[in-house]
């Protein structure tokens, strides 16, 4: 079991993301072991890749491996479900790619597994430990830009139809471009403010791809404060075509980055502040000087990050609070009721 102050890790589902990304990164953690790995194709060559000691075809076989204490599932996620059910079943405790299942009513069922066998859940919302983001919320509790009133953020990419793509059925993913990213800026935008989504209206279809899941996502967004934001999420516009932007604007200023949505460690971040104190302009000039800084932040790798974290939880025996099952539970709540929104051509609340 955990030795030296590490977790022995297992990966279930160790192709896509996990090969990509959060396998690298975990490797670098600095209190991770990764002891085991399993998937169905491929799996000796990934795992001497990697210099993993241990691999597996059967997700059966890696969970009841003594030697692993928790184990990252990054499979499709249809079969989360029943991976988190295997891996609480035999005490491994469980950091789950997002989304966590395919509809709320399963994140219910997972978290009641975990909390029953007395398992640690994270899910996988690694965006929260990216360096600009971490200083946005730092930037934003120390009042530098007022209250915010509107928030902004987009993630979008060029997602053709590909045989056997999971994210392109919504029985296997749950749906499309809403549940795949936007879900990720809903979580962020709550991590930014410390404030929490109260309601929730969206257009969810399909314009350009020709698959069942939607290609397209907008959402609109109150919070508790009141505080407005839009989402908006694509499969059919092209990588090049977008900066991946983010805008957070506050009553004495504001911050906008780019290309520190996704995946990286980087992108750019800038912003003004100390505004709001001056009478009315009753010229409304458009041709005021902005004095716009940058904003440094440091370079933090957030598969790393994450996985440093999660494993750290588990050594000091305490359930996750970043990314744990009541924010699992909250962020499917608002998902679902995104969709339901368009179809009932309605407001709802969260």
């Amino acid at each position: 079991m955990a030795t030296l102050q590490k977790v022995n890790m297992g990966v279930i589902g160790a192709g896509g993301i996990a090969y990509r990304r959060t396998i690298p990164g975990m490797l670098k953690a600095k209190n991770i072991n990764l002891t085991a790995v399993m998937d169905v194709v491929k799996i000796k060559d990934i795992a001497k890749e990697f210099n993993v000691p241990k691999y597996y075809t059967k997700e059966e076989d890696i969970v009841k491996d003594p030697e692993v204490d928790a184990v990252y599932i990054a499979t499709p996620v249809y079969l989360h479900l029943k991976h988190i059910r295997l891996a609480a079943e035999n005490g491994k405790h469980i950091l789950c790619e997002k989304p966590l299942t395919t509809t709320l009513r399963e994140t219910k069922e997972a978290v009641d597994l975990c909390r029953k066998n007395k398992i640690f859940l994270q899910e996988g919302y690694m965006m929260k430990f990216h360096g600009a983001h971490k200083k946005i919320r730092e930037i934003i509790s120390e009042g530098k830009i007022g209250k915010v009133v509107y928030i902004r953020a987009q993630l979008s990419c060029w997602y053709p139809p590909m045989k056997g793509a999971w994210r392109q059925d919504p029985k296997k993913g749950g749906g499309g471009s809403l549940i795949d990213m936007a879900t990720h800026l809903y979580d962020l935008i709550e991590f930014f403010t410390d404030d929490k989504i109260s309601r929730v209206s969206a257009i969810t279809n399909s314009q350009v791809q020709d698959y069942k899941s939607e290609d397209s996502s907008t959402t609109l967004l109150e919070m508790k404060s009141g505080t407005h934001a839009t989402i908006d999420c694509f499969f059919c516009i092209p990588d090049e075509a977008s900066r991946t932007r983010l805008e957070i604007y506050g009553s004495q200023g504001s911050i906008f980055t780019e290309g520190t949505i996704g995946q990286s460690t980087g992108g750019t971040m800038e912003g003004i502040m100390g505004l709001g104190a001056g009478g009315y302009d009753a010229k409304q000039s458009k041709d005021v000087a902005r004095k716009f800084r940058k904003i440094p932040f440091k370079k933090i790798n957030p598969y790393t990050a994450e996985c440093e974290y999660f494993a750290d939880c588990i050594l000091k025996n305490k359930q996750p609070e970043v990314n744990g099952w009541k924010n699992a539970l909250h962020i499917m709540d608002v998902t679902e009721k995104a969709y339901f929104s368009y179809k009932l051509k309605k407001i709802l609340s969260v």
